[in-house]
C-alpha cells in the first residue's frame, strides 16, 4: 500500500507553535537535522516517509494531534485541554 503523506508544512509550523518549540528543538526530538525541518516547512523539499514519521512521532509525543483535512481544512490541536 502506498504511503499517504499526512503532515503538511503548515501543520508542522502550527504544531511547533502550540508546544513552543523551535525548528531546532523539533529536529533534536525527532532525530533529524534542523535544515530538514526548515526546508520542509518552507516547502523547499518534501519529506521521505521515514523522516515524516519521525516528525509526527515527536509532535504526537509532545501532546499534539494532527487533524486530517476535511471541509474545514487540516489542523492541529492538543490531545487534552490544559
Amino acid at each position: 500500500m502506498p504511503h499517504a503523506k499526512i503532515l503538511l508544512p503548515a501543520q508542522c509550523r502550527a504544531a511547533r507553535g502550540l508546544i513552543n518549540w523551535s525548528q531546532g528543538e523539533l529536529a533534536d526530538r525527532a532525530g533529524v537535522s534542523r535544515s530538514t525541518v526548515k526546508d520542509f516547512e518552507t516547502e523547499r523539499h518534501t519529506l521521505h516517509h521515514s523522516t515524516e514519521r519521525l516528525l509526527i512521532d515527536a509532535i504526537e509525543a509532545a501532546g499534539v494531534i494532527l487533524i486530517m483535512a476535511d471541509e474545514a481544512g487540516p489542523g492541529v490541536r492538543f490531545k487534552r485541554s490544559f
